[in-house]
């Protein structure tokens, strides 16, 4: 839940698709691994690609692909190393066969001609190049190394106003380039935003532009994308530009200050009610300790009305945020409390989807399962995009009301491995939200499953167990989780469920 995309596809934030599994060149191709794994293929194919319009190239020919970055809701993102020079980036996949339609095709080359036009500045992720083979479009990009920003700031410790308005001084430098021309990024949130580096002083990078668009001064727009916690009023009303970025920045610029989203319920549904009522908390701790100036220009970034909100140069202006505007005093602790279970629970949510969907019970998934079985026409036990939309017209009799542009977003979420096919659980997790499966009984079940001796907590070899199983974590990631998320190293089943209820909304 959380993301709104009807309209078109939503990529991942920073490079995470789905291409074919890449061969096993090792990274340094003058090792006798890479040697042994043949010669090098041939640079360009014969064929003209039908996404970028020029002749298809075989990326693997230029760089080797290492292990693997991230993998998301389309696909896999890859290390891979230049065969010439050994420099090190970044390779988001797009897979050609889920661009079925011409809005697909033409959603990729506007957000490679936005990263192109974009290309240069200091805050935003350098594509490198596109390239497209048979299976799929490659491109390739600055490879952002420094970890992700709730990460910095819990790692060093000290946290002020001070450093609150440099990393905002970076966002909203994001938000007056893209204006300036003349694109509306409409995806902003602080998940889109890597550190380049590990260095004191590296820059912060923004690296998704799946959901930019060219605009106009004056343009109206009415596609209902973004995410829920940083969405504005009038995108909800289907009727906004560009000011809706500052409304997204002003968002990010609340959590940093205080660790929470300004706009919070227990379902999607709140949360929009909640940001058109516009009723934003500067009461609770720790807000009587921030500073009215940092107040004073939060406000003035989620003005209702998007023409009274300030424009991104005059933000930069503001004096809150100019250089040592704001105080260097700490913030309270309850803001990196806040910030650290945000993450983690963000962490956990994905493996226990899919224990929730293994442990919903026959009555509660009739509807979804007679749904999976009228698609799967051939009873091979997986369901193809085509069965998928095959069977559309079948949806209305089951009480459960989908658009296509669901299914097709259904259908890329679901098949994480690029097989082209979706199984039953990998359905059933996916489309359970539909029906409000999420109820907190259900995530009480799943974190009832990680507690194997049902001792009341969740121990570090419990988790680890429960994620391996789904592949979803490594040592490292799980000490992340149970450091974040409570003290003790132990998780009490009841402060997971409801801490994951909470983190649905994201």
């Amino acid at each position: 839940m959380g993301n709104l995309t009807p309209a078109r596809r939503k990529e991942p934030r920073y490079p995470s698709p789905d291409g074919p599994s890449p061969p096993r060149f090792s990274p340094r191709p003058n090792l006798p691994a890479a040697a042994a794994a043949g010669p090098v293929p041939r640079p360009v194919l014969s064929d003209v690609g039908r996404v970028l319009g020029r002749s298809m190239e075989n990326v693997r020919a230029t760089y080797s692909f290492g292990r693997e970055l991230g993998r998301g809701q389309f696909g896999i993102t890859y290390l891979v190393t230049h065969r010439e020079t050994g420099a090190q980036f970044a390779c988001k996949s797009i897979a050609t066969r889920k661009l079925v339609h011409q809005e697909d095709l033409e959603d990729i080359c506007r957000e490679i001609q936005i990263m192109h036009h974009l290309t240069g500045h200091r805050n935003i992720v350098e594509l490198k190049g596109a390239y497209e083979d048979r299976y799929s479009v490659n491109l390739v990009m600055e490879l952002c190394e420094g970890g992700e920003l709730f990460d910095r700031i819990i790692a060093k410790g000290h946290y002020s106003e001070r450093a609150a308005a440099s990393l905002c001084r970076e966002i909203v430098n994001v938000v007056h380039v893209c204006h300036s021309m003349g694109v509306m990024h409409r995806d902003l949130k602080l998940e889109n935003f890597l550190f380049l580096n590990k260095k004191e002083d590296s820059p912060l990078k923004v690296t998704d532009f799946g959901l930019s668009v060219f605009f106009k001064p004056g343009d109206i727009f009415k596609d209902l994308v973004g995410s829920a916690f940083y969405i504005a009023p009038e995108v909800l009303r289907q009727h906004y530009g560009a000011e809706a970025d500052i409304w997204s920045a002003g968002v990010m610029l609340y959590i940093l200050l205080c660790g929470v989203p300004p706009f919070f319920a227990e379902t999607e549904e709140g949360i929009f009610d909640a940001i058109l009522h516009g009723h934003i908390d500067f009461t609770s701790d720790p807000w009587p300790s921030i500073s009215i100036s940092a107040k004073e220009l939060v406000k003035m970034m989620l003005r209702s009305d998007p023409k009274e909100r300030l424009t991104a140069a005059e933000i930069l202006n503001h004096p809150w945020m100019r250089e040592d505007g704001a105080s260097d005093k700490p913030l309270d602790l309850t803001v990196m409390n806040r910030m650290k279970q945000f993450r983690a629970m963000n962490k956990l949510k994905k493996v226990a989807l899919k224990v929730v969907a293994e442990s919903l019970s026959e009555e509660e998934i009739m509807g979804l399962k007679e749904m999976f079985k009228s698609m799967d026409t051939d009873n091979c036990g997986t369901i193809t995009f085509e069965e998928l939309k095959a069977g559309l017209p079948k949806l209305g009799n089951l009480g459960i009301k989908i658009s296509e542009s669901d299914i097709r977003q259904l259908m890329e979420a679901a098949d994480v491995d690029g097989n082209g096919s979706i199984d039953y659980i990998e359905f059933i997790t996916a489309t359970m939200h539909m029906n409000r499966m999420e109820r907190e009984d259900h995530l009480y079940k799943a974190f009832e499953y990680f507690d194997k001796d049902k001792s009341g907590y969740i121990t570090v070899e419990e988790l680890e167990q429960a994620l391996k199983k789904y592949n979803m974590g490594d040592e490292k990631t799980i000490k992340e989780i149970l450091a974040e998320v409570d003290i003790d190293k132990q998780l009490t089943v009841h402060r997971c469920a409801v801490g994951f209820h909470q983190s649905c909304l994201n």
